[in-house]
C-alpha cells in the first residue's frame, strides 16, 4: 500500500467515524422536554415524533453511510478499478468514450446501489411521519429526468475538460456557472416542479408593498408545487436580473399568516440585499479553481493510480481517484462554508426584522416551520459545525429577540 492510497484510505475511514461520533452525540443532545419557547407550537405528541423522526432519520444514514463505505473499500481491494480501466478500454474506442464509459459505470452503479435507500427514505420513513406525498410516478419521473440532466451535463463537461489545461478549465466551468444562474430558473427548475406566479389578493398586495418600501421589485413572487412531493415548507432565492425569482412552498402559504410570509421573503430578500448570492457565487468559483490546479497535480502522479491497481494514468480516473483523497479537504472546506452560511443566516433574519418592523413575524414563522417539519430543537454542536448550513433554530430565536426592532430602519434601505 503505496502513501496516496494510506491517505485515501485513512480520511475515508476517519470521515465514517466522525460521522457516527457526530450522530451519536447528536441522539444523546435531544431534550426529553419541549423547550420553553417552542410550547406554543409543539405539543408533547408533536415534539416526541420529531425526536422520533430524528432518530429513524439518523440510523438510516449510518446504514446507508456503512453500506457505502464498505462496497467502495470490497471493490477497490478486489482490484475493481483496475478490471473496469481495463475492460473500458477494451470496448470503448478513444479517451473520451472511455472515459464516459468508466465514470459512468461507476454512476450507474452508485446509483443503482443508492436507489433502495432513496426508495424507503421517500416510502417508508417520509410516509410514516406524514411528510411524503410523492406518487411512485412521480419518484420514477423524477430519477428520470436528474438521470438524462446528469448526463447531458456530464457529456458536456467532459468533453470540455477532459484534455484542456485546468486554467481553461477553470475560467470554461465559471461561465458555465454563471450562465446555469440564468438557465436554473427559466429552464432546469421547471423540469422538476411547476412555478406558479402568485395570484392578485391580500398577500401580493403585501408582498408587493413591502418591496417597494424595501426598494426590491418583487413582482416576480413564485408559488411552487411542494406538495406533490411533500408536506414539509420551504422558500428560496434564486437567479439574478430579470431571472430572479422568490419561490414559496405552497405548503408554506397554507400554513403562514400574511406578516410570516413577508417576514419570510423579506428574509430572502435579504440574502440578495447582503450580497450573499454573490458571496457564495464567489466562493464557489474560488473553490473550482482549486480543484482542477489539485487535479492537475494529481493526474501527473502515476502512484495514485498504482494505489487503485490503474496500471496507465488518465484525466477520467485521475478525477474519480482525485474525489476520494480530496476527502479530508473537503470535509475542512464545508465546515468553513456551514459556517459563513450559518451567519448569512443571522443577516438575513436582521434584515428581515429590521425592514419589516418587527421580529416576531419571522419567529412564529421559524416556530412553525420547525414544528411542520418535526425539526431538532437541540442539535449537538458539532452536528451543527459539521453538517448545519442554518443556525439552530432558538440560536435564531435569541438573536432576533435581541435586535429589540421597533420600526423599519431607513439607513438600512439606503445603505443597502
Amino acid at each position: 500500500m503505496n502513501t496516496y492510497a494510506l491517505v485515501v484510505l485513512v480520511a475515508l475511514i476517519g470521515e465514517y467515524v466522525l460521522s457516527v461520533v457526530t450522530s451519536l452525540l447528536n441522539i444523546r443532545a435531544m431534550s426529553p422536554r419541549v423547550p420553553d419557547e417552542f410550547r406554543s407550537v409543539y405539543d408533547e405528541e408533536t415534539y416526541r415524533q420529531s425526536q422520533v423522526y430524528t432518530r429513524a432519520r439518523t440510523r438510516f444514514g449510518l446504514l446507508r453511510g456503512t453500506l457505502s463505505l464498505a462496497v467502495l473499500l470490497l471493490f477497490w481491494q478486489m482490484g475493481g478499478f483496475g478490471w473496469l480501466d481495463r475492460l473500458c478500454r477494451e470496448f470503448a474506442g478513444g479517451p473520451v468514450a472511455t472515459g464516459l464509459l468508466f465514470v459512468g459505470t461507476l454512476v450507474a452503479g452508485s446509483t443503482a446501489l443508492g436507489l433502495p435507500f432513496r426508495i424507503y427514505s421517500t416510502f417508508v420513513i417520509e410516509e410514516r411521519f406524514g411528510f411524503n406525498r410523492t406518487t411512485a410516478a412521480t419518484f420514477a419521473l423524477d430519477l428520470l429526468k436528474g438521470l438524462v440532466l446528469g448526463t447531458l451535463l456530464g457529456l458536456f463537461l467532459f468533453e470540455l475538460t477532459g484534455s484542456l489545461a485546468w486554467l481553461w478549465c477553470w475560467g470554461t466551468t465559471t461561465a458555465f456557472m454563471l450562465l446555469a444562474q440564468f438557465i436554473a430558473p427559466t429552464w432546469i427548475m421547471p423540469l422538476f416542479n411547476t412555478f406558479t406566479p402568485l395570484g392578485n389578493g391580500e398577500l401580493k398586495d403585501a408582498l408587493i408593498a413591502y418591496g417597494r418600501a424595501a426598494r426590491f421589485p418583487l413582482e416576480g413572487v413564485f408559488v411552487i408545487d411542494g406538495s406533490r412531493r411533500s408536506a414539509k415548507a420551504n422558500a428560496f432565492f434564486t437567479g439574478f436580473g430579470k431571472h430572479k425569482r422568490i419561490a414559496l412552498f405552497d405548503t408554506l402559504i397554507a400554513k403562514q399568516t400574511t406578516a410570516e410570509l413577508i417576514a419570510v421573503v423579506a428574509h430572502e430578500v435579504g440574502h440578495y440585499r447582503r450580497r450573499h448570492i454573490l458571496k457564495n457565487l464567489a466562493f464557489g468559483i474560488a473553490h473550482t479553481g482549486v480543484l482542477f490546479w489539485l487535479l492537475a497535480v494529481c493526474v501527473e502522479q502515476q502512484g495514485l493510480f498504482d494505489a487503485f491497481g490503474v496500471a496507465e494514468s488518465s484525466v477520467y480516473a485521475g478525477l474519480v481517484f482525485f474525489s476520494l483523497l480530496f476527502t479530508p479537504i473537503e470535509l475542512v472546506l464545508s465546515v468553513l462554508v456551514h459556517r459563513f452560511s450559518r451567519r448569512y443566516e443571522f443577516e438575513a433574519d436582521a434584515f428581515a426584522a429590521e425592514t419589516t418592523g418587527s421580529a416576531e413575524p419571522l419567529v412564529s414563522a421559524l416556530k412553525k416551520l420547525s414544528a411542520d417539519n418535526l425539526s431538532n430543537l437541540t442539535p449537538h454542536p458539532l452536528e451543527v459545525l459539521l453538517h448545519h448550513s442554518h443556525p439552530p433554530v432558538l440560536q435564531r430565536i435569541d438573536a432576533l429577540r435581541a435586535l429589540h426592532v421597533t420600526e423599519p430602519s431607513e439607513p438600512l434601505l439606503a445603505s443597502s
